[in-house]
């Protein structure tokens, strides 16, 4: 069972910077177990403020119902309190009811709300399949506002007047006056998390507008950078912040805005570079040229 209520997830969450680990697969493109656990013991040592398992640099979007069980258990039983897991969750609404049933069971302390499949819906519709989501679980479920699931401050206010456990909003999409009413409006009631890829380039601007935390995929591969960079963000240090974007963050983004898909690719890449294999990406995703791991590697240097 979920050690922590909605509230103390959503406190503990936006303490800090959050690490959303990958999924490790083996050559034959099955779970790979037992590096997964080594790799979230790993992270765990470099303390993180929360886990996100199975999200979208997890690959959750190629998992299957039984694997998803499988690696957000796997996640639970490693963190072992150490810090608050959460689990990807998504599809259509009775799939995403599911899939958070799934993650209350392996132990999870909350959710990750995932846009729906493909689809776009009208603001009601939308609301609704939140409200679903919410009302299956007990849980602490934060929305991601991305890509088919944008939504307004009205709507969001409404949601969380009818689901107490809707305790965090994680922005994708970057529409900064949505953003300014929605924190005008809503204030401490959510715990806001940056998520705009690659999260460290717009780290500062949005710590103005009380997003006071976001979740870092270079952490998978350079936890010491993604931490010291957080800090220098907390603190508005921004010559330390201006170097790091110069000197890694922004080079790395070019590499990564090459393909689609690359978002992931790109981190389970870095971790081969590092050391720290987690194999290939699943389709539809591809990995990295050779001549990009070249690149990627020079980059890293003796980060690592």
């Amino acid at each position: 069972m979920a050690g922590m209520n909605p509230k103390e997830m959503a406190q503990a969450i936006g303490s800090g910077l959050l690490s959303f680990p990958v999924t490790h697969f083996t050559k034959d493109n099955a779970f790979d177990e037992g590096p997964y656990r080594q790799h979230i013991s790993w992270l765990l040592e470099h303390k993180p403020a929360g886990l996100f398992a199975a999200g979208g640099t997890g690959e959750f979007f190629s998992l299957a119902f039984g694997e998803f069980a499988q690696v957000v258990r796997a996640a639970v039983e490693e963190a072992a309190g150490k810090a608050p897991v959460l689990a990807g969750c998504g599809y259509g609404t009775q799939m995403a009811i599911e899939f958070a049933k799934a993650a209350e069971a392996a132990g999870a302390d909350g959710i990750l709300l995932l846009p729906p499949y493909l689809v776009h819906g009208e603001p009601g519709g939308l609301a609704a399949h939140a409200e679903a989501v919410c009302k299956a679980t007990r849980l602490g479920v934060i929305l991601y506002n991305r890509d088919n699931f944008v939504i307004q401050e009205e709507t969001l206010a409404s949601l969380c007047d009818r689901c107490p456990n809707l305790v965090g909003f994680k922005d994708g999409y970057g529409d900064i006056e949505l953003m300014t009413r929605i924190y005008s409006r809503m204030g401490d009631r959510l715990t806001y998390v940056g998520g705009l890829p690659t999260a460290e380039t717009f780290a500062l601007p949005y710590l103005e507008m009380g997003v006071t935390t976001y979740s870092s995929a270079i952490f998978n591969f350079l936890p010491n950078f993604a931490n010291d960079f957080y800090a220098a963000v907390r603190r508005r240090d921004h010559e330390t912040i201006y170097k790091g974007l110069r000197e890694f963050v922004l080079p790395y983004s070019s590499i990564r805005n090459r393909r689609k898909g690359y978002a992931v690719s790109i981190v389970k890449a870095g971790m081969k570079l590092v050391g720290r294999d987690a194999g290939s990406v699943r389709s539809p995703l591809v990995d990295l040229k050779p001549e990009e791991m070249d690149e990627l590697k020079a980059l890293i240097g003796g980060r690592s």
